[in-house]
């Protein structure tokens, strides 16, 4: 399945690389692309939207969407 999110609070290449490493936590499998300009982050993954948000917070951002 294919998950968009709004995520606020990257600024940079370390943030994009957290978020990307939070993801791959949850499922190492997904395919991830992060729009930093956009606050979206696109994953492609067989696991729940809100686990793979959780893991977005847990990292320390902010999933307005």
């Amino acid at each position: 399945m294919n998950h968009t999110f709004t995520v606020t609070g990257m600024t940079c290449g370390h943030c994009e690389k957290a978020v990307t490493r939070a993801l791959k936590t949850i499922d190492p499998q997904a395919q991830v692309a992060i729009d930093r300009s956009q606050n979206r982050v696109q994953v492609e993954s067989g696991q729940a939207r809100e686990a793979l948000a959780q893991a977005i917070v847990e990292e320390g951002y902010k999933v307005v969407g």
